[in-house]
C-alpha cells in the first residue's frame, strides 16, 4: 500500500496537479494507492470516477494542514500495511509522525529560501528526515544542494506526460479556420505571471511583424499580467497580431498548440519563483511544436538546446528576438519539431513510472 499526501490534485488545474494525478494514476496500476488531497468544489463528480481511494480534506487553509496530518497519522495507526508515504510538499510531511519510508518531492518555488532563515531550516529538517527526495529537474536537485538538503538522498525525476490526445476533428477545423491566413504562428499556453515573460515575447512581436506580417502570437491563460499585456500590445500596435484565449476544452486548447509553429515561454527568475521544469514544453513537443525556453530554472532538461528548441536568456529582448528569427527561418522549426516529438517520448509515464518503481519497490 502506498499513501499519496497532496495538496495539489484534479479537478484543480495547473502542472503540479497534472503530475500528482499522473503519477497516481501510474502507479495504481502496479500497487494498491490511497490519496488524501484537499477538498474542491468540483470533487465529487470527479472522484466517483477514480480507480484509487481518496479521501478529501477541507476547512480553512490556515487548520488545514493540521487536520489532514491528523487524519494521516490516524490512518498509519489502524494500517499497517502502508509501506511507501509520497508527499507533493514538504509542508504535508512536517506534522507526520511515522518510521514508515517517505518520500518528498520537490519543484524549486516552495525551498527556494533564504539559508539559515526560519522557512530553510523547516524545509531542510523535514527533507533530510525523508528517505527519498525526488526533485523534477537537475536545476532543483542542486537547488536543494545549496538550501542544505543532503545531496545522497536527492533523485531526478522529471514529470511525465500521457500519450497525445488525438484532437476532435470538428473542433479543429473551427481552429484551423480561426487562423486561416495568420503565419507563423507563435503559442504560449501559461498563466500570466511575471516569470513566464509574455511581455519580451510582445516587444520581439513588433519587429517580427515588419518580416512577417500576418505572424499571430496565441496566449492561452489568465493571470495577474494579463492587463497589462493587453495595454502593451496597443501601445504598439498589435492588436490584429495577439489573440488572447482563456477558459478553452482540452480540445480547444491541444488544437490551437498542434496547428501552431513555436511555442514560446522563455522564462525568468523574479523573486523567489524559478520553472522547476516546464512540462508545458514537453506537450508542445508531443505535437512536434519545438520551444523556446529559458536559460535559467530547468527548461534545460524539457528542451535539449539547438536540437528539439533553443535556451536563450529571457531577460535579454535581443536573445529572444534571434531565437525566433532563427527558428521561423527556412521553416528550421518543422526539422526541430521533428526531434521534440520524438525526445517527448522518453517523457510518457510509462517511463517515468519504471523510475519511482525503482525507488519504491527496493
Amino acid at each position: 500500500m502506498n499513501l499519496i499526501i497532496t495538496r495539489n490534485f484534479p479537478p484543480d488545474v495547473g502542472g503540479m496537479q497534472n503530475l500528482m494525478f499522473g503519477l497516481t494514476i501510474s502507479l495504481s496500476e502496479h500497487m494498491m494507492v490511497k490519496v488524501f488531497a484537499d477538498e474542491h468544489y468540483q470533487q465529487e463528480k470527479f472522484d466517483e470516477d477514480l480507480s484509487f481511494s481518496i479521501e478529501r480534506v477541507g476547512g480553512p487553509k490556515i487548520f488545514r494542514k493540521f487536520r489532514k496530518a491528523s487524519l494521516i497519522n490516524n490512518y498509519l495507526q489502524k494500517n499497517t500495511k502502508v509501506k511507501n508515504i509520497i508527499s507533493d510538499h514538504w509542508k504535508s510531511l512536517e506534522n507526520i509522525n511515522t518510521k514508515i519510508r517517505k518520500t518528498c518531492l520537490i519543484h524549486s518555488k516552495e525551498i527556494n529560501h533564504k539559508k539559515d532563515s526560519f522557512l530553510n531550516k523547516r524545509v531542510v529538517r523535514v527533507l533530510n528526515n525523508c528517505d527519498h527526495i525526488i526533485a523534477n529537474s537537475n536545476f532543483t536537485k542542486n537547488l536543494g544542494i545549496e538550501i542544505g538538503v543532503n545531496e545522497e538522498k536527492i533523485k531526478v525525476i522529471n514529470p511525465g506526460v500521457f500519450p497525445r490526445e488525438e484532437v476532435n476533428p470538428k473542433i479543429d477545423e473551427k481552429i484551423l479556420k480561426k487562423l486561416e491566413g495568420k503565419e507563423p504562428r507563435l503559442i504560449t499556453v501559461a498563466r500570466f505571471d511575471k516569470r513566464k515573460n509574455h511581455e519580451k515575447i510582445i516587444m520581439s512581436l513588433r519587429n517580427l511583424k515588419e518580416i512577417y506580417p500576418n505572424i499571430i502570437y496565441i496566449c492561452i491563460g489568465q493571470g495577474d499580467t494579463l492587463e497589462s499585456q493587453k495595454k502593451l500590445i496597443k501601445e504598439l500596435k498589435l492588436e490584429k497580431n495577439v489573440l488572447f484565449l482563456k477558459n478553452l476544452s482540452k480540445d480547444e486548447k491541444n488544437s490551437y498548440l498542434k496547428n501552431s509553429n513555436v511555442f514560446v515561454m522563455p522564462s525568468i527568475s523574479y523573486k523567489k519563483s524559478v520553472e522547476g521544469f516546464g512540462i508545458v514544453y514537453v506537450e508542445a513537443a508531443q505535437y512536434g511544436i519545438p520551444s523556446i525556453g529559458g536559460k535559467v530554472g530547468g527548461a534545460s532538461d524539457a528542451i535539449v538546446n539547438n536540437e528539439t528548441g533553443l535556451l536563450c536568456d529571457g531577460n535579454n529582448l535581443d536573445e529572444i528576438y534571434q531565437s525566433l528569427v532563427y527558428m521561423l527561418q527556412n521553416n528550421k522549426f518543422k526539422v526541430l519539431g521533428k526531434n521534440a516529438e520524438e525526445n517527448a517520448k522518453k517523457f510518457l509515464w510509462s517511463e517515468i513510472l519504471k523510475k519511482y518503481l525503482e525507488i519504491l519497490k527496493n
